[in-house]
């Protein structure tokens, strides 16, 4: 039975340290679905002028992705790298968010692995986080038809369901990503990571929290 406990993961789909972060966040859903309730947040990184190629706002990307490696463990695929190497690619986190919302409409409580499965077609694969095609993948892999999540992903109400998520984001104050946030009643949110956190860390604060809020 789940608690009155919802973790609200805060990331955007073009962060590196959050496709680091992201095996440790499937992993605290798998253990604790049945728990609490998940909801994963697009957080807009790469919007407006933040928008352009990964030559021109982000060459540092092409050195800082070992420090993602060493730190957590996740390795960045052979695609990504050579992606990475070519620098023309457009960083725009629209799209990715827009595919994240619209998911959410289909399977609520599986944005988790959406937003995995999102970062690991991105930066394993290499997939372009601007075509249609990256996320018509992911959808037929969760049951959906591709044509028909293609065709909402085009309509103003998925843009406004994004760019919702985008303020909520701002609402819950998180300005980096990876973020975490417990909430445990309707004024009542603890932040349990920001940054890159380890599962024994996520762990131990989830925890922390709960024997809180008990003895409150």
């Amino acid at each position: 039975m789940k608690e009155s406990v919802k973790i609200i993961y805060v990331y955007d789909a073009l962060c590196g340290w959050c496709y680091g972060f992201s095996p440790v966040l499937k992993q605290c859903y798998e253990k604790h679905k049945n728990d609490f309730e998940f909801e994963v947040l697009s957080g807009g990184m790469m919007m407006g002028d933040r928008v352009g190629s990964i030559n021109n706002i982000a060459p540092y990307i092409k050195t800082a992705y070992h420090t993602v490696e060493n730190t957590t463990g996740v390795k960045f695929g052979e695609a990504y790298l050579r992606v990475l190497e070519d620098g023309s690619m457009i960083l725009n986190s629209e799209l990715p968010s827009i595919a994240l919302s619209l998911f959410k409409q289909y399977f609520p409580d599986q944005s988790v692995l959406f937003a995995h499965e999102i970062q690991n077609a991105l930066y394993f694969d290499g997939r372009d986080p601007n075509e249609f095609e990256t996320f018509r993948y992911i959808a037929v892999n969760h049951g959906i038809d591709p044509d028909e999540f293609e065709a909402k992903m085009k309509t103003e109400s998925a843009k406004e369901a994004a760019y919702y998520d985008f303020a909520l984001a701002k609402q819950l104050r998180v300005e980096s990503f990876p973020a975490v946030l417990m909430q445990t009643s309707e004024t009542g949110f603890y932040l349990i990571a920001k940054g890159y956190t380890d599962f024994e860390t996520l762990e131990f604060r989830i925890n922390n929290v709960l024997n809180e809020v008990k003895e409150s």
